[in-house]
């Protein structure tokens, strides 16, 4: 019983780090695009950065990983609980592949948190799924887009204000600089936040396979997200890197910065308050808010509603795939 236990665990673990080292190379363009665009950074400076800072965000907070591991069902009430974790990995895992391969900068947390809604209704039906948490859970990542949009859009205006009689060159070398600083920050928030998805995931499994009690996150799952998060930040999302860059407006380093310093603003709120935010999200709408301020026609609205069509659909196919994994799971396994 107990070697049964141990291998199913061990098979969570090495999906939940699959998701989180691919979540790293599918989101690395979250925190560098902007600064990639503008020069502001070389590539390979920007991913090294980037993986840096999102191990050491990893490692901060555990909030976004509790509200993971306990708020879309109880792991304690599951028959299945461990087979349900590997249902949700495997459907966002697939998604996140596809959308890479597509480059759409579609998102891992929407992904992740509708597959395994997914394979708890796959397993248990909608009783399975606390209702308040799951739903709590939806507004913030609906939210949280329309407050980077908003965010976003304000610092621009605010930045155009201020710099309106300065050289243009002037404030863009300045600010070519800055986005040195904003890239580190918003890579910091991307590993507070995302890294904890997948430490979320593994504790739920280790709950309800009664491995633990509680939903604290253990150190070596903590190090092992991190470790995965960063590793796939290492490796960089270039499909992805050039929509964001380039398929939105044409960035300059007083955009990126803007953009950059109102996503991170929001991702670091989230964290803070123990809500999953999807970073794709956030980065993208401020993208939007910044370009609509800088002038509304230069944005390219069709781009924009092709990434916001991945956003809409995100959540249903990912739980639509979880609970076909788990029935073919149950199939073969149950």
């Amino acid at each position: 019983m107990f070697d049964t236990v141990f291998i199913i665990m061990c098979l969570v673990v090495f999906l939940a780090l699959a998701f989180d080292f691919i979540n790293g190379f599918h989101d690395t363009a979250n925190a560098i695009a902007t600064s990639v665009s503008t020069r502001a950074l070389s590539p390979r400076v920007a991913i090294l950065m980037a993986a840096i800072m999102n191990f050491v965000g990893a490692l901060t907070f555990t909030g976004v990983a509790k509200t993971i591991g306990g708020s879309i069902a109880d792991p304690t009430q599951l028959a299945h609980g461990e087979q349900i974790v590997i249902a949700a990995l495997l459907a966002a895992i697939a998604w996140n592949l596809v959308t890479w391969w597509f480059g759409i900068p579609s998102s891992s947390s929407h992904a992740l948190i509708g597959a395994l809604a997914g394979a708890v209704i796959g397993a248990e039906g909608l009783a399975g799924i606390n209702a308040s948490g799951f739903t709590s859970i939806v507004q913030a990542l609906v939210f949280s887009p329309l407050i980077a949009f908003t965010l976003g859009f304000i610092l621009m205006s605010v930045l155009k204000k201020v710099f309106a009689n300065r050289s243009p060159h002037q404030v863009n070398k300045g600010f070519r600089a800055s986005q040195v600083v904003t890239a580190a920050f918003q890579a910091f928030t991307h590993g507070t936040n995302d890294a904890q998805k997948a430490m979320g995931i593994i504790t739920f499994a280790l709950v309800a396979a009664q491995l633990q009690d509680t939903d604290d996150v253990q150190l070596w799952v903590k190090i092992s997200a991190a470790l995965a998060m960063a590793l796939g930040t290492s490796i960089g999302g270039w499909k992805i890197i050039k929509t964001m860059g380039t398929k939105i407006f044409k960035i300059e380093p007083i955009n990126g910065f803007a953009a950059d310093m109102g996503s991170a603003l929001v991702i670091l709120t989230a964290t803070l308050s123990h809500f999953p935010v999807s970073t794709t999200h956030t980065i993208t709408s401020s993208l939007l808010g910044v370009g609509s301020a800088k002038r509304f026609s230069s944005v390219k609205w069709s781009m924009a509603g092709r990434i916001v069509m991945s956003w809409l659909i995100t959540i249903p196919i990912s739980a639509l795939m979880a609970i076909i994994f788990f029935k073919l799971i149950e199939w073969i396994w149950l």
